[in-house]
C-alpha cells in the first residue's frame, strides 16, 4: 500500500479544535524546558548538562510532529509548535551570546526574523490565510539546533571560529526561509482576494 493511501486511510484521533492532545503536551513540555535551558547556560555556560537539555528539546520536536501527523493536527498545535521552536532557538542563542561564546550580530538577526515571522503568521492568519510550511523550514530548524548544540558541547565550544561559522550558516537558512515564507504569504493573499 502506498504511503499517500495510508495517510488518507488513517483516522484522526483528535479534531482540528482539540487542545489536550499528546502532541500538545510534549510541545508545552518543550516550552517549559526552554527557561531551564536558558538558566543553565547563563549560570554554567557550555556543558554536557545544557547540551543534553537542548538535545532533548530538539528530539521532542520531532516526536510531537510525528504524533500530530498520526493522531490529527490541531490549530493549537499549529500555533504552539513553531512558538516552542522559536522560544528555544532564540532563548538558547541569546544565552550563548550573553556568555560571550558567539557574536550578538547573528543572534540578533535570527531573533529579529523569528519575532517578525510570528507577527506575520498572526497577521495573515487573521485574514484567514494559511501558509503551509516548506521542507526548507524544517531544515532551518535542524541547522539552528545543530548550531546551538555545537555552542554547548564542551569539546567544540572553545573553538570560536567553528561556532561563528555554524551560527552564520544558521543565519543564512533563517533569512532565506523567512523570505520564502513572506513571498508564499503574498502569493496566498493575492490568490485569496482575486475576483
Amino acid at each position: 500500500m502506498s504511503e499517500p493511501l495510508r495517510e488518507r486511510m488513517r483516522v484522526s484521533t483528535f479534531g482540528p479544535s482539540a487542545l489536550k492532545t499528546p502532541a500538545n503536551a510534549i510541545t508545552v513540555a518543550r516550552l517549559l524546558a526552554t527557561p531551564v535551558l536558558v538558566v543553565m547556560i547563563a549560570v554554567h555556560g557550555p556543558g554536557w548538562g545544557p547540551f543534553a537539555v537542548a538535545l532533548a528539546i530538539g528530539l521532542t520536536d520531532g516526536v510531537d510532529g510525528w504524533l500530530a501527523r498520526r493522531q490529527g493536527t490541531t490549530r493549537s498545535g499549529a500555533f504552539l509548535d513553531p512558538l516552542a521552536d522559536k522560544a528555544a532557538v532564540v532563548g538558547a542563542l541569546c544565552a550563548v551570546a550573553a556568555k560571550g561564546e558567539v557574536s550578538w550580530i547573528p543572534v540578533a538577526i535570527i531573533a529579529a526574523r523569528e519575532v517578525w515571522m510570528s507577527v506575520y503568521r498572526i497577521a495573515v492568519g487573521r485574514r484567514g490565510i494559511s501558509i503551509p510550511a516548506r521542507a526548507t523550514a524544517k531544515l532551518k530548524t535542524l541547522v539552528q539546533g545543530i548550531a546551538i548544540l555545537l555552542c554547548l558541547a564542551p569539546s567544540v565550544a572553545p573553538h570560536r571560529g567553528v561556532l561563528s561559522v555554524a551560527v552564520w550558516v544558521a543565519v543564512g537558512f533563517t533569512v532565506v526561509t523567512g523570505a520564502q515564507y513572506f513571498f508564499d504569504g503574498r502569493r496566498a493573499s493575492r490568490a485569496a482576494y482575486r475576483p
